[in-house]
């Protein structure tokens, strides 16, 4: 079994900064891809931003410049830095990965439980 535990969100000002954390835990052999998502009230769920073991990262456009992904992978979290906030960024933000887990080599793909973002004045 694998867990993703999202933390970080709030509510803060338009213009404002946060930064989420979203730490795997359980019989881990190894963690591919991780993501974030976000969906807002009456909205479907879209990605943020994705970086692979290597490093490699990709942005939705609209939080190219603002957003910044990364990780630490001895510590198998996934951070999203948000800066310079916006009410359209308010949404709950879940963390996506693909995990293989110890037990039986096998990935699974693994969801967190979302952290809520409000951006309000």
């Amino acid at each position: 079994q694998a867990q993703l535990v999202e933390s970080g969100g709030g509510l803060v000002q338009p213009g404002g900064s946060l930064r989420l954390s979203c730490v795997a835990s359980g019989t881990i052999f190894s963690i591919n891809t991780m993501r974030w998502y976000r969906q807002a009230p009456g909205k479907e769920r879209e990605l943020v931003a994705h970086i692979t073991t290597t490093g490699n990262i990709n942005y939705a456009d609209f939080v190219k410049g603002r957003f910044t992904i990364s990780r630490d992978n001895a510590k198998n979290t996934v951070y999203l830095q948000m800066n310079r906030l916006k009410p359209e960024d308010t949404a709950v933000y879940y963390c996506h990965a693909n995990i293989r887990l110890s037990t039986d080599m096998r990935f699974r793909e693994v969801w967190g439980q979302g952290t809520l973002v409000t951006v309000s004045s």
